[in-house]
């Protein structure tokens, strides 16, 4: 049975072997040893912590397989984007540009520098490894992330946004990035993305990119395809966000112009179909005939000690409990009359 988890320390050797694996569309990933680190010590110091409001937290979670070592996938959430600093993206936006000696008026398309994000609870980080591409495992690593919202709503924001891997070619780089920012950077995609980890909020990209509006008509025709688009490695991701309820809206990556996704909490399936429930022991031999099976991510309410599985009940809707076998009682360390949150997936 697989179990989505907080990281723990002894995880660290096994981030480190994610990280050796190529990973194109996922640039929020710590890739060296000591920033994998000082990630890991700070979900565990943010899931030990006493919260008031959303502030410095991150949180890591890792997907962990049946009867093998190490972890075969990961997913983060931010309490609060730039919360050390501030989240720059791209605005879509279209100018009004007038001249009335000539008669003319006509819109512009324009990319502005913005900090609007800033403050907003960020999902970044979510991989999983090959065998489990497509499956209700991932779907159940990308939800835990909002199921943990749901059980410490205090801990996060009222709005979500989900910055996408945006086009990449075979080598790394990207034609969002050559057209713009390489020009202010002077480096290579890769190169500036190991720089600032991933992050959008070093004080660097506000020194360095344009405060100006850019005209989209003036970048070369491959930049302006590249605008909001996935890299492929990331269609999973992207069908797991939208079936939740995230949308694309006003936003691009600074760096690669890949899409920004965003949603208010109430939007989420999440949020609005979780069902607490008190923990039941399921018969050993039940009859299926009798009650269709649904299948359930479902998650320990203990805040700091969160885990969450996949498995199949009858639907809850009109139940009081839910019945849970033991194997999956002992994976959320959870017994008969603790409380769990249930979501279809």
């Amino acid at each position: 049975m697989y179990v989505v988890r907080p990281v723990e320390l002894t995880d660290i050797a096994a981030l480190e072997a994610l990280a050796a694996v190529s990973m194109p569309g996922v640039h929020t990933l710590p890739k060296t040893r000591e920033k994998i680190v000082a990630m890991v010590e700070r979900s565990i110091a943010s899931f030990a912590a006493h919260v008031d409001i959303p502030s410095e937290e991150a949180y890591l979670l890792v997907l962990e397989a049946p009867g093998e070592p190490g972890i075969v996938g990961t997913a983060a959430i931010f309490a609060a984007a730039g919360s050390n600093g501030t989240y720059f993206s791209f605005r879509n936006d279209v100018i009004q540009q007038v001249s009335r000696d000539l008669n003319i008026s006509h819109s512009v398309h324009a990319l502005t520098l913005c900090s609007e994000l800033t403050g907003y609870s960020q999902l970044s980080s979510f991989y999983v490894g090959e065998r489990e591409h497509g499956t209700a495992e991932a779907a159940l690593l990308s939800r835990a992330r909002l199921m943990f919202a749901v059980l410490a709503p205090h801990r996060f924001s009222d709005r979500f946004f989900v910055p996408l891997a945006g086009v990449t070619d075979s080598t790394g780089g990207s034609p969002f990035w050559d057209a713009l920012g390489r020009k202010f950077f002077k480096m290579d995609f890769l190169d500036a993305e190991r720089v600032i980890g991933g992050a959008r909020n070093r004080t660097l990209i506000v020194e360095l990119m344009p405060h100006y509006p850019v005209y989209v008509p003036l970048l070369p025709g491959d930049a302006q395809a590249a605008m909001g688009q996935i890299h492929p490695s990331g269609e999973l991701a992207f069908n797991l966000l939208t079936a939740e309820g995230f949308e694309a809206d006003d936003y691009i990556d600074i760096f690669d112009g890949g899409p920004i996704l965003q949603a208010h909490k109430n939007s989420l399936r999440t949020f609005s179909g979780a069902l607490q429930r008190r923990v039941a022991l399921a018969d050993e031999a039940p009859d299926r005939g009798r009650e269709p099976q649904v299948r359930y991510a479902v998650a320990a309410a203990a805040e700091h000690q969160f885990r969450a599985v996949v498995t199949h009940c009858a639907a809850l809707e009109s139940q009081v409990n839910v019945a849970l076998s033991a194997d999956v009682q002992e994976a959320l360390r959870v017994t008969e009359g603790d409380t769990v949150i249930c979501v279809r997936i």
